[in-house]
Order: C-alpha cells, then sequence, then structure tokens
C-alpha cells in the first residue's frame, strides 16, 4: 500500500512542480515595473478595526506615494479603541483624507466586508485599492502597481507582499502556508487568460472601479472571512481580466505577530476556506500527513523500497518547497529542515479551528460572532 502510495506522490509532486515552474514564468516582480507619473484617481479602502497599534503607521507609508492623484477612505468599523480618534487625525493632517465611521453592522454582513463596501460607496477613483489596516508600502508602490494595471489593460491586480516574521517557528508556519497555499490554490493560474483559477491577496487588491461594480461589488462576498480571496476568484471565474504580482521589496506586513497568534487568526477563515464541509477538514488532514509527514517517518523502514520511494518523496517535495518559497517570500529555503514539524503545526491549526467553530457554532471575528448557519447561507 504504501509503496503505491508513495509512487503517486512522487508523480504528482513532479507534475505540480512542472505547473510551478512554467507558472511562476507569468508571475512578474512589480520591482521591475516603470512607475506611473501621472494617471487616473485611485481611491485606497482600507477597514480598521481596534487598529490603532498599526494604523497609522501604515496609512503615512501610503501618504509618502510618489503617485500623487489618489484619496484614501478609512473606514473605522466598531472600534472600541483609539482608532477613530487616529483616522480623524490622519484625516485633518491630509486633505486627501476621508474618514468614514460606521457605528452598527447590518444584519447579514460581516465586519470587514461591509466596510469596505461603505468605502466603495464613496469613493470617486477610476480604481480601487482595498488594502489592509497593517501593511507598510514603499514609494512607489502605487506608481508602479497602476503602471502595470494600465500596460495590461486589467480589471484586478493582486500583489504578494513580503510576509514579515520575527520568530523562527512563525516563519516556518508562514513559510508552509504558502507552500500549502501554493498547491492547492496554484494562484499563477491567475496570469492565464485561458483559466477560471483566479486568487486574490488582502494586503492587495487593486480593481477598476467599473469591474468592481459590474461584478456586484462586496455585496456579492458579504458573509466570506476569506473575501480577499474570493473577490479574486470569482472575479476571473467571471472572466474579468486578473494577473498576480510579487511586490517583496514594495509592500510588507506582518501577517502575526507569534504563533499563538497566528492559530488565533487562523480560526475565522480555515473552515471557510474547506468550503464548511467536514470531509474537507478530514481530507486535507490526511493529505497534509501522508504527503508532508508520513514519508519523514517512513524514510527508516527496513523496507528498502518504501525507504527509496519515501526519499523520492522528500526530495521532489523539496525542491517545490524551495521554488515557491524563493519567489513568494525572503525566508531562507533552510526552514524545510523542520518541514514535517511545522506540517504537524499546521494539522494542529486545521483541528482546533475546524472544533472551535463547530463548538462555538460559527466563528469570532474582530469582537463579533457569526454564526455557522449564517456563513453557510450565504457561501
Amino acid at each position: 500500500m504504501l509503496t503505491i502510495l508513495f509512487s503517486l506522490g512522487i508523480l504528482v509532486w513532479i507534475i505540480f512542480l512542472i505547473d510551478a515552474l512554467i507558472g511562476f514564468r507569468q508571475v512578474d516582480s512589480l520591482e521591475k515595473e516603470e512607475g506611473l507619473e501621472t494617471g487616473p484617481m485611485l481611491s485606497v479602502i482600507v477597514a480598521a478595526r481596534n487598529e490603532e497599534k498599526q494604523i497609522k503607521a501604515s496609512i503615512l507609508s501610503q501618504l509618502q506615494q510618489t503617485y500623487r492623484n489618489v484619496e484614501w477612505i478609512l473606514v473605522d468599523d466598531r472600534s472600541t479603541d483609539e482608532t477613530g480618534k487616529l483616522l480623524d487625525e490622519l484625516m485633518k493632517e491630509d486633505p486627501r483624507v476621508k474618514v468614514i465611521h460606521v457605528k452598527e453592522l447590518p444584519e447579514g454582513w460581516l465586519g470587514k466586508n461591509h466596510a469596505l463596501y461603505k468605502g466603495s460607496l464613496q469613493a470617486s477613483g477610476k480604481w480601487l485599492l482595498f488594502t489592509d489596516a497593517d501593511v507598510k508600502y514603499e514609494k512607489e508602490a502605487f506608481a508602479k502597481a497602476l503602471h502595470y494595471a494600465e500596460r495590461h489593460q486589467l480589471d484586478h491586480l493582486t500583489a504578494a507582499p513580503n510576509l514579515h516574521a520575527n520568530h523562527f517557528w512563525l516563519k516556518t508556519f508562514v513559510a508552509f502556508f504558502l507552500f500549502g497555499f501554493s498547491y492547492f490554490k496554484r494562484p499563477w493560474m491567475a496570469n492565464n487568460p485561458k483559466s477560471k483559477i483566479g486568487t486574490g491577496i488582502g494586503a492587495f487588491n487593486l480593481v477598476s472601479k467599473e469591474a468592481y461594480e459590474s461584478f456586484g461589488t462586496h455585496e456579492r462576498l458579504k458573509m466570506r472571512p476569506d473575501d480577499d480571496l474570493q473577490l479574486g476568484m470569482k472575479m476571473k471565474k467571471a472572466g474579468y481580466q486578473q494577473r498576480i504580482v510579487t511586490a517583496l521589496r514594495l509592500i510588507e506586513v506582518e501577517w502575526y505577530g507569534s504563533l499563538k497568534e497566528a492559530f488565533i487568526g487562523l480560526e475565522k477563515n480555515t473552515f471557510a476556506g474547506l468550503n464548511y464541509q467536514v470531509r474537507m477538514v478530514f481530507f486535507s488532514i490526511f493529505g497534509v500527513f501522508v504527503t508532508n509527514v508520513l514519508p519523514f517517518l517512513t524514510i527508516f523502514s527496513a523496507n528498502k523500497t518504501v525507504a527509496f520511494l519515501s526519499l523520492g518523496n522528500i526530495i521532489t517535495s523539496g525542491i517545490l518547497y524551495v521554488l515557491i518559497i524563493k519567489r513568494m517570500t525572503v525566508f531562507s529555503p533552510v526552514l524545510f529542515l523542520v518541514f514535517p514539524i511545522t506540517a504537524l503545526l499546521f494539522i494542529y491549526s486545521i483541528i482546533r479551528a475546524s472544533l472551535l467553530t463547530f463548538k462555538r457554532g460559527g466563528i469570532v471575528w474582530r469582537g463579533t460572532t457569526y454564526r455557522l448557519s449564517e456563513l453557510k447561507d450565504h457561501d
């Protein structure tokens, strides 16, 4: 049984490796793009709930952009800390900044999605940039992104940022998450106009206002905790022109501050990413263990065939891991040395998030509870 399983595993790794090699050739680096000096209005829309520690640094990095035809619509989503006050201060300092204070959440909406939608209603730009409250930008990020989007006549452009992490195990977890995300979602397919596979990244989703409105706005994503990904996936499936680029030296975000924060953060969208299906939870756990953990154990098998095939799985998966990590992060590929341990941590995060979702009857996101029945009804 293991012989057949590992033989198929090597074949799948090789097929996926070839797919990734071809796909990444079509993923451009935004750093190499020219900057647009003048052009259409860009509306930057940021939803913030209790982001007093990070929001000011993020917005200040944006206000220093070389591209000047920009307006900012900052939406305070029912914050209970000093976020709203900080946003009002930023509005007083720069006339390009507008602030919206959301006091109540309408039924049938997730807070962030509603805030982004409210912000879009006030936007006057040709382009809308949906970005998070903890993202920091280099000065030419907007100029290069707009030049790229205009040059390729896109409806949607998403950019992979540098996911900053301070601690070793957090780095390994983030790296494994990107590896798994790339394996299951194949984000480079967004650059294939013949493919219906799309993607979106919350740090940077640039959408033409015309396409966003004809698509149906965030009203089509009311109860999706993975709204950023779903925006890209659904727009591409609907036929809109889309591309993904890397921007590792232009855009940076500290995804989570610690491994514990990562586990907590993934509570909200793990089950959603598995389409709220229990069988997908078991399939994911089984798949991650068999492909990313088991070969590291069976390589010591007395059965030479099993040991050899285990080594083959480790080598092929390692090559793929290095390829993805070098293209999507600034992390060292040496992190692969603890690959099976990180895979176990990832399995733990899936189990933990799924059990908590069932125990709570839904998800808790930014202090608001959303029932599982509501999430499924709007899926």
